[in-house]
């Protein structure tokens, strides 16, 4: 596999992955973001967050193990994303199942009262299934093995944004041709 399958081209861009504790979309738990640069891997990022409201339910736990002993004594999300606002600067962010972390993002900054700054998000999963017909389904280990890589933890903030980071670039990054040619005879 290799090459852009889609009319969107994007060769830098930041893949990201929520977690929740509960039903609340706000209760994001932690995070994970891959940025791309030039069609390839350039950073990745990876927090607990201390989530709002803060209880975990036992289906979610169920899905990613985590619990309250684990984000305790971690960062509320207002003080994560300042890390992770340079990192993503300037980028649009695509997601498996985007319409999930955007309305997560989305919800988290108006519990922290932030300023939501539009961010331009892009769905690997609506446009894996327009890439990949043919697919037994389009769930994101499925379509990460299909693109090369094998998970090592589904449902683990990084694992699923560098799986969506890799699916993206097959994707959606065209080939960029060496800036240096020279003919020599």
């Amino acid at each position: 596999m290799s090459g852009k399958k889609t009319n969107l081209i994007l060769n830098d861009f930041a893949a990201i992955d929520f977690e929740t504790a509960n039903q609340h979309g706000s209760s994001v738990c932690a995070v994970g973001v891959v940025v791309v640069r030039n069609g390839e891997i350039a950073d990745k990022f990876y927090r607990l967050i201390q989530p709002e409201p803060n209880y975990y339910n036992y289906w979610n736990t169920q899905c990613h193990g985590l619990t309250v002993k684990d984000t305790d004594e971690a960062l509320v999300f207002s003080k994560v994303w300042k890390e992770i606002e340079p990192l993503i600067e300037g980028l649009p962010l695509v997601a498996h199942n985007s319409r999930f972390d955007e309305g997560c993002l989305k919800r988290v900054f108006r519990t922290y009262q932030m300023d939501y700054p539009d961010y331009e998000f892009h769905c690997t999963l609506k446009a894996s299934r327009k890439a990949f017909p043919k697919l037994e389904n389009h769930q994101l280990h499925t379509v990460s093995r299909h693109c090369g890589y094998e998970m090592r933890k589904h449902h683990e903030a990084l694992d699923d944004a560098y799986a969506c980071a890799i699916i993206a670039i097959e994707l959606f990054v065209q080939a960029i041709p060496p800036s240096n040619y020279k003919l020599e005879f």
